[in-house]
């Protein structure tokens, strides 16, 4: 299951550098540089993800990766209640919201 989330979170660190207008979109407006935030969080998906796959190195992207999934959590907040998303049923967008406690507690059980 480790190499599962390894893959997860390297693809969708590359994705936020393939598909950076999605990542832009979920944005709350009221964090600054969403350009840098976007291409940030994604170097950090892929560091950490490829991080897990090596021992010395797994304890430190276990951590991170749950920091990460807390920092990005105002995004997927702003998701759910923007009306920007509406190509999306409502119910996906709040399913997400619980995913993200889910996946912190797969990056910790490797911490």
């Amino acid at each position: 299951m480790m190499y599962l989330l390894s893959l997860l979170m390297v693809l969708a660190g590359i994705f936020h550098f393939v598909k950076p207008k999605f990542f832009l979109a979920i944005m709350p407006p009221y964090i600054p540089a969403h350009q840098l935030m976007v291409a940030l969080s994604g170097l950090a998906e892929i560091i950490f993800g490829a991080g897990l796959l090596f021992e010395n190195t797994r304890s430190w992207a276990a951590w991170g990766l749950v920091a990460l999934f807390v920092a990005v959590f105002p995004a997927n907040i702003y998701m759910a209640t923007s009306d920007k998303f509406k190509q999306f049923p409502k119910w996906i967008l709040y399913a997400r919201l619980p995913l993200q406690f889910a996946l912190m507690a797969w990056a910790y059980s490797y911490a």
